[in-house]
């Protein structure tokens, strides 16, 4: 019995952090482009990575700053593990689109088709 007690308090603890790290890659300040139209944030069980693109174009997955080559080697370990793999870019709006093109590259080098954006939703008309 005290073995499996053991596995069931690492299994929360497991559970516990890797929600603290996802709602950590939430945390980091940016303002987030506007778009018109969009779909909501889904609370479904796919596996998800976050890339946020700072505005003076760093990229941070995971709380640490990678360039284009690490970011393909994280995916490539990532989507070995899930073939059903999402990776949400958060961008500053101040970025150019330069600067998401090596991120969307690397997605599609390592096979992950379902890329999303985080954007704010206008509201009113004056957008």
């Amino acid at each position: 019995m005290t073995p499996m007690i053991d596995v069931t308090f690492l299994l929360i603890i497991f559970f516990l952090v890797s929600s603290h790290l996802a709602q950590q890659e939430l945390q980091v300040d940016l303002e987030l482009p506007a778009a018109a139209s969009g779909d909501d944030l889904k609370d479904d069980d796919a596996r998800r990575i976050t890339v946020n693109l700072l505005a003076d174009g760093t990229m941070l997955m995971s709380g640490d700053a990678v360039d284009e080559a690490e970011l393909g080697r994280r995916l490539a370990a990532e989507r070995a593990r899930d073939d059903k793999l999402e990776v949400r870019i958060r961008s500053d709006r101040t970025v150019d689109y330069g600067r998401v093109k090596p991120i969307m590259r690397e997605c599609l080098r390592n096979d992950v088709w379902k890329v999303t954006f985080a954007v704010l939703r206008k509201t009113g008309a004056g957008g």
